[in-house]
């Protein structure tokens, strides 16, 4: 068993959609990147590297690379995944955070759970997604963007 653990964070742009694990959400800014700029779905791709010593996800998904630019991010999580199985391992679990003001992602866990667990192979009772606030401290307290923090297990493959 390894575990590994991945931190991302985005401002906040106008004229964008918000996507988070994989999912389109309503509300009235995007995030600024080169892909969608998925915040979940990078800080889990960072955990799913790193748990086999792979690094961080601009190691492999460089925004140079055509194949990035305006990628969704999920599909570069598929990419990660398989990576992984080339070496032998496999995502047992995943626990991630999403760290911002607004918006509320409780009502959406359940649509965003399906899409990630699809994308890493697993049941979507073995992806954990929490939201939390900083009651108003920092950049994030302000709504400039958003942050999200993930851990992933992964085991060899038999």
């Amino acid at each position: 068993m390894r575990i590994g653990q991945g931190f991302d964070a985005h401002r906040f742009r106008s004229g964008r959609p918000l996507v988070l694990g994989g999912c389109v959400i309503p509300f009235e800014r995007g995030l600024e990147g080169d892909s969608d700029a998925d915040v979940l779905t990078h800080a889990i791709i960072d955990a799913v590297l790193g748990a086999v010593g792979l690094g961080d996800m601009g190691t492999w998904f460089r925004p140079d690379d055509p194949t990035v630019r305006g990628a969704r991010s999920i599909d570069l999580l598929r990419r990660a995944v398989k990576m992984l199985a080339d070496r032998g391992y496999r995502v047992v679990q995943v626990d991630a955070t999403v760290v911002g003001e607004e918006p509320m992602i409780r009502p959406l866990v359940p649509d965003m759970r399906n899409e990630l667990a699809g994308a890493l192979n697993v049941l979507p009772q073995d992806v954990s997604l929490k939201g939390k606030s900083t009651d108003g401290l920092g950049w994030l307290g302000r709504g400039e963007g958003l942050a999200a923090l993930a851990v992933a297990q992964v085991v060899e493959a038999r």
